[in-house]
């Protein structure tokens, strides 16, 4: 791809920005749980975007002042063994790499939900469906908005606009969903300094 304005070729198409919302993420987290010092990050090795991910957590969380216990996972074999070490690590909330392997493609959102309830941890996932399988939070582009430009970049193409001359769409709209079921289960009060930017709370 030669830029994102004018990919070339026949690629273009939209994007969703996981790494660079890392921060963002970790930010939110930190918020919503002020006094936790050390977080747990979950990240799937077999994703090539982890490195990326990592790297963008280890600058977040230098500049929030926050302690990374990162632990990988490659199979849905590895969730209990994963948060274990991060609870006898004595992470205060843990932050889960979006990935096929994590999401409720993968078939995994409600076990990891789960085991973030046993081990009593605060979760935040980039994908809104792990915040309503129980997760505590998600931060994420909305998807349906991304597949409305998508359409249309389909459209354009059907009537004859050459792929590579329309430049790769970045996602402008973005989600933070809360599972207030999930944070009294956990015994936690959401500052309302971050309920209040909440787009969608689940009771």
């Amino acid at each position: 791809m030669a830029s994102l304005a004018r990919p070339g070729g026949n690629i273009t198409g939209m994007a969703a920005l996981g790494t660079e919302l890392t921060a963002k993420l970790l930010e939110l987290l930190r918020a919503t749980v002020p006094r936790a010092t050390r977080f747990g990050v979950l990240y799937t090795a077999t994703t090539p975007a982890h490195r990326p991910v990592l790297q963008a957590a280890e600058a977040a969380g230098k500049k929030l002042d926050i302690q990374l216990l990162t632990v990988s996972v490659n199979a849905r074999a590895d969730f209990d063994g994963a948060f274990a070490k991060m609870a006898h690590g004595r992470v205060g909330a843990v932050f889960v790499q979006a990935a096929n392997l994590t999401s409720a493609l993968g078939g995994n959102a409600r076990p990891l939900a789960e085991l973030g309830l046993k081990h009593r941890l605060p979760t935040m996932f980039g994908n809104r469906d792990n915040a309503v399988a129980g997760g505590l939070m998600s931060y994420a582009p909305n998807y349906v908005d991304l597949h409305r430009r998508a359409a249309v970049y389909i459209d354009k193409i059907l009537k004859g606009a050459k792929p590579g001359e329309l430049p790769v769409e970045q996602a402008s709209k973005f989600q933070l969903v809360i599972n207030l079921k999930t944070a009294r289960a956990l015994g936690l009060t959401i500052p309302t300094s971050i309920l209040g930017r909440a787009d969608e709370v689940i009771e």
